[in-house]
């Protein structure tokens, strides 16, 4: 199967922006930049929106989209940016769904006129090849990407405004992805584990009779040889690498990839002393302690985890604490 990229959890708000702005069509974007309470949607979140009233995305989930819309219309008209807020005290957000003490903040830019153009091409271009970009805007600010600023927020996937109050920064990462070698029992229960919590999945595994869609339904599939499979998959910091194979001769080449890449975490089925025994096969490879340090094996956090499930969820469990906390 072709390796896609599920465009469903990859929000792709900015390409229909572009989409529709080279089809002639004036467009603005709507972006939470601050909540309060229990809005719907974090920030960062984001809807655009025609001239003739078309809509993608969500800033609200529903609650006062309709407003959002009649305020962007005005602001595409007028050539400029404008910063609404709804909350209790509204009767629409009240009637449907901000009643429990929620307040959303919504900056609306007209694209042309308040974002340039360039901006969000370059933005697109750094979605499609996965380019972790923030985009910095603000009352009275110039307009700008970032590639290499904002660390934190990057690694915590939070956009929001600076300690100055007035710098926004969106972030825009990539999808997240969980590369997993082997399709073995525990691949069964991670990767669907994987995909309800926001990863893309996609397995790898030489072995037909492993690696096949009765046993993983619509799941993407690649019955190459796994470092072969890594490199066109091209791993970079948003990618998690899981081995379940247990057999050096399909971990090892894909292990190999994995450390000479920017991914993540990097997880090695086995026990302490099968761990022990890879790690003497990488040093004999000339791989450095740390880089070997990166893996973490025995896979998984120590929950006392038992079947293949529980050891797919401590495995969960340790990747997203590696995304978050960097460890």
């Amino acid at each position: 199967m072709a390796v896609e990229e599920n465009l469903d959890r990859f929000d792709n708000v900015p390409e229909t922006a572009l989409s529709w702005h080279k089809l002639g069509k004036q467009v603005a974007l709507a972006t939470v930049v601050q909540t309060w309470g229990s809005a719907p949607r974090r920030v960062g979140a984001q809807m655009v929106i025609s001239g003739t009233g078309e809509i993608q995305g969500s800033v609200s989930g529903g609650c006062v989209e309709g407003a959002v819309v009649a305020e962007a219309l005005d602001a595409m008209e007028a050539g400029h940016a404008v910063t609404l807020e709804y909350g209790i005290s509204d009767g629409d957000a009240f009637a449907v769904g901000l009643a429990c003490g929620g307040t959303i903040r919504i900056l609306v830019e007209p694209v042309g006129e308040v974002m340039p153009l360039k901006i969000l091409e370059d933005l697109v271009a750094d979605r499609e090849h996965r380019i972790p970009v923030a985009y910095v805007s603000g009352e009275g600010k110039t307009r700008r990407l970032e590639h290499n600023k904002f660390a934190e927020r990057f690694r915590l996937d939070r956009s929001g405004f600076e300690e100055d109050g007035e710098t926004f920064v969106a972030i825009h990462n990539p999808p997240l992805r969980l590369i997993v070698v082997g399709a073995v029992h525990i691949a069964q229960a991670l990767v669907p584990m994987a995909r309800i919590a926001g990863y893309d999945p996609i397995l790898i595994d030489p072995r037909d009779s492993f690696g096949s869609e009765p046993r993983f339904p619509g799941e993407i599939i690649l019955n190459d040889w796994p470092d072969e499979a890594m490199r066109g998959l091209k791993p970079d910091a948003r990618t998690a690498v899981v081995l379940l194979t247990h057999d050096p001769k399909l971990d090892d080449p894909a292990l190999e990839e994995a450390l000479t890449s920017s991914v993540f975490y990097i997880g090695a089925l086995g026990s302490v002393r099968t761990h022990a025994i890879r790690v003497e096969r990488l040093q004999k490879k000339g791989f450095s302690d740390a880089q070997i340090s990166r893996i973490h094996g025995p896979v998984g956090l120590d929950l006392g985890a038992v079947g293949p499930a529980e050891i797919a969820l401590a495995t969960l469990a340790q990747i997203t604490k590696a995304l978050r906390s960097g460890k």
